[in-house]
């Protein structure tokens, strides 16, 4: 894992989406982006929920670490699950929707590099939990950066670019938040 690579292109993504689409194109392995980016992006938001959580709920007992555990297995279901079926469900949506080929391995590229506010959100509230609210808003951002990689990535027509763009742009926003609560309700019931 090269975390110097994944900040520069996580920055890239942030600051000048359109860069980063082409010269994500041009990356070979369209596979490569789960072991370069989303997964070490995923162990960096479970991390900061974890030392958020140490932080917010002090680290006096069991019961703290416990409860930090807990919320940094959320995460990581969440964004995991969350990548995948928000993969999928593009993949399906594209077929079926806009008469696309199916191509797993380019919509995975295509989600998990899109998937960067979110991550970095989720970094954010991890460590600052008071941040919440803002965080939510800026998951918005997605819907730029997925604008501007469909028609370098995904190859839509331009006549159906905002209808394709709204669609996965829900997808990547709600999987991992409809995880994190069936999860979360889940162990509720558990406990």
């Amino acid at each position: 894992m090269n975390y110097q690579e994944i900040f520069k292109i996580s920055l890239l993504l942030i600051s000048s989406p359109a860069k980063a689409w082409e010269e994500i194109r041009l990356q070979e392995d369209k596979r490569k982006v789960l072991a370069a980016f989303v997964y070490p992006m995923i162990g960096l938001c479970a991390l900061s929920v974890f030392l958020g959580s140490l932080f917010t709920n002090g680290w006096g007992g069991p019961e703290s670490f416990q409860v930090a555990m807990t919320q940094c297995c959320v995460a990581i279901v969440a964004l995991f699950g969350g990548y995948f079926l928000a993969a999928y469900c593009i993949n399906e949506i594209g077929v079926r929707m806009f008469g696309l080929k199916s191509d797993m391995a380019l919509v995975s590229q295509f989600a998990g590099y899109s998937l960067v506010v979110l991550f970095l959100a989720y970094i954010i509230t991890g460590l600052l939990p008071t941040f919440g609210l803002i965080a939510l808003l800026l998951q918005f951002y997605i819907i730029y950066v997925v604008w501007e990689g469909v028609p370098v990535m995904m190859q839509v027509k331009e006549k159906a670019r905002l209808k394709y763009t709204l669609i996965t742009s829900a997808l990547l926003i709600a999987c991992p938040l409809l995880i994190s609560f069936v999860f979360n309700k889940l162990l509720f019931v558990l406990n």
